[in-house]
């Protein structure tokens, strides 16, 4: 997926992850690099997503087990200690050119949790190589981020019973 686009999951529905997860796979079957950095989760599946280095790196900077939303403020703000190290690890990697796929998963849930604004988000993604494709995933979707993106790919839920 180098291809330079910057690309958006987004929406209420769950399987945003699993979709960038498989566009990571898809391009590392290509003999390409890619880099997932995940936020906010916890620790739900770091092993089993570890079984798929080198060809897919992985990595999450907050020290919880638990999701981002349970914990105390005070753990919070360690957290954030955290995350901030992470976004700087994501602006390295674009600087430097290690990956030709770039994942921030959950990376819209910073903007949610007054973390990050967009203006931070902006200056991350600025530093990205023209053939870098770039990945955000996260539930809610503002008008600020649209315009970072070049694509854009709303995730919901159907009920069927309602056709």
């Amino acid at each position: 997926m180098g291809d330079g686009l910057i690309q958006v999951y987004s929406g209420e529905g769950h399987g945003k992850s699993a979709t960038a997860l498989g566009r990571a796979i898809q391009t590392a079957s290509m003999g390409e690099d890619v880099v997932i950095i995940n936020f906010l989760k916890g620790n739900q599946s770091d092993e089993f997503l570890k079984r798929m280095e080198p060809e897919i790196k992985i990595f999450r900077f907050e020290k919880s087990a638990e999701e981002f939303s349970q914990l105390s403020e005070e753990r919070k703000q360690e957290e954030i200690h955290n995350i901030r190290n992470g976004l700087n690890f994501a602006k390295k990697v674009l600087t430097t050119g290690e990956c030709d796929l770039l994942i921030l998963d959950e990376v819209l849930g910073l903007i949610d949790n007054g973390i990050i604004d967009i203006e931070d988000l902006r200056h991350i993604l600025e530093a990205k190589g023209e053939d870098v494709g770039i990945i955000l995933t996260g539930i809610r979707l503002n008008d600020a981020v649209c315009r970072l993106a070049d694509e854009i790919f709303q995730i919901e839920a159907v009920n069927c019973k309602a056709y």
